[in-house]
C-alpha cells in the first residue's frame, strides 16, 4: 500500500486522528502556521531590509505581494515535515476546514512543494467515522477561502502598521490599533462615557409580605390614587429627574413613611387574577459567539479560555469543530440527541417533530454544523471521563444540543391586583405546567439579577374578592444606576450582532484589548483605561471609519463576497489602502495637523484639572498658586484601579492636594512610634510607615488589600498590613506557614527553607490579617494549580534527593509533567494511566538537559568571519495556485530547505 503523509495543526489532533487510519499513514503536526508575515525586523530577509515596505511586510505598489517568512521555531518543524514528505507517495493536508485552516493547507502546498499527488481532507468532528468519511471525500483547495483569509491578514496588517505609528508619535509608545480591535475600543469607552454623564435618580415604593390559605407572598406598589409609581425605567439617565412627559407618581421617603402609616391595620382586598399561558422554545445549538457567552456567563470562562477548552475537546474527538457560525445539526446529531432525550428523560420529552434552526446573525457561514458532541452517539457528561474545565464545558455543549431536541417548555404566568385604600399592590407568579426543555438547560442573562427562565415563583390560588392578610410592608429607596460595563459575553454579543469581525477571532481581540493596556477585566466587567479614551478620542476625530462599527461590518461583508468569489480581493485592497481617499494618503495628510499633546489629554466633565497620557501612565495636572503667588504646575498619578468613569472632582481633589501638600498621617505605629501614611501610587493606594529619608531611602510599604477603598483603611488595619507577612505557625512537615500580600493579592505560604515556598491565594471571604493556621492548612492542602490556570491531574511522588514533587497536567498541546519551572511532554503512545513516577524524571532530565545545551551554544556563539563573495543565490521562486498571481506572493524559503 502507498504511504501517505496526513498533515494537521496540533500534536492532540495529529494523535487522536493516527488511532483511526492503517499504519500506512503517517500524522505529522505543523504546530499552527509556518509561515507568516515578519513580527520584527529580525525576521526579514538581508535581499529585502533595504526596501521601504520590508518593515510592514507588504509591496503596496506591487499588487500588495506578501512577504512571507518562515519564524525561526517553525524551521525545525518545516524540515521534518519535508523529511516525512520525501517517503511518502501521497500528501494529505487535514487542517481545520475553515478560512484559517485552508490558508494553513496552502502555505503547507506553497512550502513544501511536493512532486506527489495532494489532496485536502476536511471534516468537522473527529470520530473513526468522521475520519473514514473524508478519506472518501477528499477534494482540492479551496482558493476562495485562501484569498478571503490572506485579503484579511493583509488588510490587518495595513491597518495595523499604517495606524500603529502615528498613535506612537502621538500618544504613546507601544500601542497599537486594529481593523476590529479599535471599534471593539471604541464599545467599552462609549459605555464608559455613558456611566461618566449618568445621573442617579431616587425614588421610593413599598413591599409588602401577605399570606393566604397558608402560603406567603410578595407584592410591590404599582399604583397610588389610579396613578403608576415611578421606576428605575422612567428616570432620564443624563438629568436623574423623572423623563419629560412621563405621568408618573415619584415617592419620597417621607411619602412612603405617610403611606405606610395610613394602610396600616387595613383590609386587603384581591380586586383583579389573571393567569396567561404561554410557551418558551429551547435556544439553538452553540455556535461559537454563543458558546463563548453562555461560557463566561455559567463557567465565568474568559473568551480565551473558553476556546482553549473547546479546541481541547475538539482535537480528543468529543465535540465538533468549535468554529462555526451554524446552528444547524445533521441528521446524525439530532438522531443522537433525541435518543438522550428519550433515555434520560422520557418520550415525553421530545418535541414532536425533529428541529431545525436558522442562523439570524450577520455575516453567518453556514459551511459547518453547530458545536455539539462528536459522533452518531453522545456520551454523556458522566461517560466521558473528563474532569475540571473539560468536564464542565463538554457538559454545557451536551445539555444545550439535547435540549434543542426536547418540547417546548409550558408556563402560567400569573398576576393578581391588590387594593389597600387608594394604594394598588401587584404579585407576579410564574407556574411551570411542564418543564420540557427546562430539565436539561437554561439559558443564561448578562443580568446578574434577572431570575432564571426555569425558575417557579408560586402564588396562592387567588380569587377576586378574596384577602389576604398582610404580614409585614416596608419602604424602600432605590437609586436607578450607570449603565453596565460589558462583559466578555455582552461584547461578543455585541460585536456579533453588528456584524464586527468574526466569531473565531473574538476571544484574540478581547485578549489584545486586555494585553495592550486598552481594558482591564476585573469582576466580569471590561474596564476601558485612560489610554482607551485618548487613542478612541484621536481616531473618532481623524479617522472615524475606522471606528464606525458600520463601515467595518461592511467590510466583512466583502471579505464574505470574496471567499465566496462575488468580489476580487486586489481591486477591494487597491480601494481600502491607496488612492486620495485611501488609509495611507489619510494618515501622511493628517499627521501633521495632529498635536501630540492635545491627543495626550482627556478632558473629562467636572473635574478641576485634565488628564493627561505619560511615559508610565495616566496622571493628573492642574496650575495651583505657589507659595509666591505665582501659579505653578502640579501633576499627580492616577492609580491604575481608578477608572474613568468612577474619577470625581472629590477624588482629583486629593490626589492633587497630596501631590502639593504630602500626606496626611492616619497615627503612629504602636510598635514603633513613627507616622503612618495613606498614600496613592500608580498601582493603588498603599500605606508607608515613616518618610523617605538618606538613612530610609525605601520605608516599609504594603498595598491595601483587593477592594478594600482608601476611606475604609484605619490605624490598626495599615499596622497590621505594614507587619506582613505574619507567622501563623510551623507546618507538621517543616518549616512556617505565613499569610502575606503579593502583586496577585492575599496568600498563604508554606515556607520550606532554602528558598522552596508553596503558595496559595486566599479566597474572597478570607482576610489576610485574620486568617488563622487551620484555614491556612486547609488551602495548602487543596491541589495547586498549573499553568493557564489548570489542575494537576495527578501527583507522581517526589523523586529521591528532591524536594519538588512531579505533577501531571493536561495541555493544548496534550499531556505534561511539571517539576518546578521545568515541563515535558509525554512522548506518543504514553497515557495518563501509564506514566510512571522513572519516566517522568527520565523526561524532565533530558528537557532541562536540551535547555542547557542550548544557553552553553547560544553563549559560545561568536561574529562569524568576512568569507569570500559567495556565488549569489537564485531568487524566491513564486508558484502561481489557483487565482493567485506569481507575483502576488514571494516565498522566503526556510535557511535549511
Amino acid at each position: 500500500m502507498p504511504n501517505t503523509l496526513v498533515i494537521v495543526e496540533s500534536p492532540t489532533k495529529a494523535r487522536t486522528i493516527r488511532g483511526f487510519l492503517p499504519r500506512t499513514f503517517r500524522v505529522e503536526a505543523s504546530m499552527g502556521h509556518v509561515r507568516d508575515l515578519p513580527n520584527n525586523a529580525s525576521e526579514i530577509p538581508a535581499s529585502h531590509k533595504a526596501e521601504k515596505w520590508a518593515k510592514t511586510g507588504v509591496n503596496t505598489e506591487k499588487d500588495f505581494e506578501p512577504l512571507y517568512v518562515v519564524p525561526k521555531d517553525k524551521k525545525k518543524i518545516v524540515k521534518e515535515l519535508k523529511d516525512a514528505l520525501k517517503v511518502a507517495d501521497e500528501l494529505l493536508l487535514a487542517t481545520d476546514e475553515d478560512r484559517e485552516g485552508e490558508s494553513i493547507s496552502w502555505h503547507l502546498l506553497q512550502l513544501l512543494n511536493p512532486k506527489v499527488p495532494v489532496k485536502r481532507m476536511v471534516f468537522h468532528e473527529i470520530t473513526e467515522e468522521a475520519i473514514k468519511r473524508a478519506l472518501g471525500q477528499t477534494r482540492e483547495l479551496n482558493m476562495e477561502l485562501v484569498h478571503a483569509q490572506e485579503t484579511r491578514r493583509i488588510l490587518d496588517r495595513l491597518v495595523g502598521y499604517t495606524v500603529s505609528p502615528l498613535l506612537w508619535k502621538k500618544v504613546a509608545w507601544g500601542l497599537s490599533a486594529g481593523r476590529v480591535q479599535s471599534v471593539a475600543v471604541r464599545l467599552l469607552v462609549q459605555r464608559e462615557r455613558a456611566r461618566r454623564a449618568f445621573r442617579s435618580g431616587s425614588y421610593w415604593d413599598l413591599k409588602a409580605q401577605l399570606k393566604h390559605e397558608g402560603i406567603s407572598f410578595e407584592a410591590k406598589l404599582s399604583h397610588l390614587a389610579g396613578e403608576r409609581i415611578a421606576t428605575g425605567g422612567d428616570f432620564d439617565e443624563s438629568t436623574g429627574a423623572i423623563k419629560a412627559g412621563t405621568k408618573v407618581k415619584l415617592l419620597s421617603e417621607a411619602d412612603a413613611q405617610g403611606l405606610l402609616k395610613a394602610i396600616d391595620g387595613k383590609t386587603w382586598s384581591v380586586a383583579d387574577v389573571e393567569e396567561k399561558p404561554t410557551t418558551r422554545r429551547p435556544a439553538p445549538p452553540f455556535t461559537t459567539s454563543t458558546l463563548q457567552q453562555e461560557a463566561n456567563r455559567k463557567l465565568r470562562l474568559s473568551a480565551r479560555e473558553a476556546m482553549r477548552t473547546a479546541q481541547g475537546l475538539y482535537e480528543r474527538g468529543y465535540i465538533t469543530y468549535m468554529r462555526t457560525d451554524s446552528v444547524h445539526l445533521s441528521e446524525q446529531a439530532i438522531t443522537a440527541a433525541r435518543s438522550c432525550v428519550s433515555d434520560k428523560y422520557g418520550a415525553d420529552h421530545l418535541s414532536p417533530q425533529p428541529r431545525q434552526y436558522t442562523t439570524k446573525s450577520r455575516n453567518a457561514q453556514e459551511a459547518h454544523e453547530a458545536i455539539r458532541p462528536a459522533g452518531s452517539s453522545f456520551r454523556t457528561p458522566a461517560e466521558s471521563g473528563l474532569k475540571g474545565l473539560d468536564l464542565s464545558l463538554y457538559e454545557l455543549i451536551w445539555k444545550r444540543t439535547v435540549a434543542s431536541q426536547m418540547a417546548d417548555a409550558r408556563l402560567t404566568m400569573v398576576s393578581a391586583q391588590i387594593e389597600v385604600e387608594n394604594a394598588r399592590f401587584r404579585a407576579s407568579g410564574k407556574r411551570i405546567d411542564f418543564a420540557g426543555f427546562f430539565r436539561a438547560y437554561v439559558e443564561g442573562s448578562d443580568d446578574p439579577d434577572a431570575a432564571l427562565e426555569g425558575q417557579e415563583v408560586l402564588l396562592p390560588t387567588l380569587r377576586s374578592g378574596d384577602h389576604p392578610s398582610c404580614q409585614s410592608c416596608e419602604p424602600h429607596g432605590h437609586q436607578t444606576q450607570p449603565p453596565a460595563r460589558f462583559s466578555e459575553a455582552a461584547l461578543v454579543k455585541m460585536l456579533e450582532k453588528e456584524g464586527i469581525g468574526r466569531p473565531s477571532t473574538y476571544a484574540s481581540i478581547i485578549g489584545t484589548i486586555c494585553d495592550r493596556g486598552y481594558a482591564t477585566l476585573q469582576n466580569n466587567s471590561l474596564t476601558p483605561s485612560f489610554t482607551a479614551f485618548a487613542v478612541t478620542a484621536l481616531l473618532e476625530e481623524h479617522f472615524p471609519d475606522l471606528v464606525d462599527p458600520s463601515f467595518t461590518a461592511r467590510m466583512e461583508n466583502t471579505l464574505d463576497e470574496i471567499s465566496n468569489g462575488s468580489a476580487e480581493w486586489l481591486p477591494y485592497l487597491d480601494h481600502f489602502f491607496r488612492g486620495d481617499k485611501g488609509l495611507e494618503q489619510q494618515v501622511a495628510k493628517r499627521e501633521g495637523d495632529i498635536d501630540p499633546v492635545a491627543s495626550r489629554t482627556i478632558a473629562l466633565d467636572g473635574l478641576p484639572c485634565v488628564v493627561r497620557i505619560g511615559r508610565f501612565g495616566a496622571y493628573l495636572e492642574a496650575k495651583r498658586p505657589g507659595e509666591d503667588g505665582e501659579e505653578e504646575l502640579i501633576k499627580a498619578t492616577l492609580p491604575q484601579d481608578l477608572t474613568p468613569a468612577d474619577l470625581d472632582s472629590d477624588q482629583a481633589e486629593l490626589l492633587l492636594k497630596q501631590k502639593a501638600d504630602g500626606p496626611e498621617s492616619l497615627g503612629e505605629d504602636p510598635a514603633t512610634g513613627e507616622a503612618i501614611y495613606l498614600l496613592f501610587g500608580q498601582y493603588g493606594p498603599y500605606v508607608q510607615r515613616g518618610q523617605a529619608s538618606e538613612e530610609t531611602p525605601k520605608p516599609k510599604r504594603a498595598s491595601l488589600p483587593r477592594g478594600t477603598k482608601p476611606e475604609d483603611v484605619t490605624l490598626e488595619m495599615a499596622s497590621g498590613l505594614l507587619q506582613l507577612p505574619r507567622l501563623l505557625g510551623e507546618h507538621p512537615e517543616g518549616g512556617k506557614v505565613q499569610a502575606g500580600l503579593g502583586r496577585f493579592g492575599a496568600y498563604v505560604v508554606h515556607d520550606k527553607g532554602k528558598g522552596e515556598k508553596d503558595y496559595r491565594s486566599l479566597k474572597a471571604d478570607d482576610d489576610v490579617l485574620e486568617v488563622g493556621f487551620e484555614r491556612a492548612m486547609e488551602l495548602l492542602s487543596m491541589p495547586k494549580r498549573g499553568r493557564g490556570g489548570r489542575t494537576a491531574l495527578k501527583a507522581l511522588g517526589t523523586p529521591d534527593g528532591s524536594d519538588e514533587a512531579i505533577q501531571l497536567f493536561d495541555g493544548p498541546y496534550g499531556l505534561y509533567v511539571k517539576q518546578g519551572k521545568v515541563n515535558a511532554s509525554l512522548p506518543e503512545g504514553t497515557t495518563a494511566e501509564t506514566i510512571t513516577l522513572e519516566q517522568a524524571v527520565e523526561l524532565l532530565e533530558a528537557k532541562a538537559a536540551t535547555k542547557k545545551s542550548s544557553r552553553k551554544s547560544t553563549a559560545k556563539k561568536k561574529p562569524a568571519a568576512k568569507k569570500p563573495a559567495a556565488k549569489k543565490p537564485a531568487a524566491p521562486r513564486t508558484t502561481k495556485t489557483g487565482r493567485l498571481r506569481a507575483s502576488a506572493v514571494r516565498v522566503i524559503k526556510a535557511a535549511d530547505s
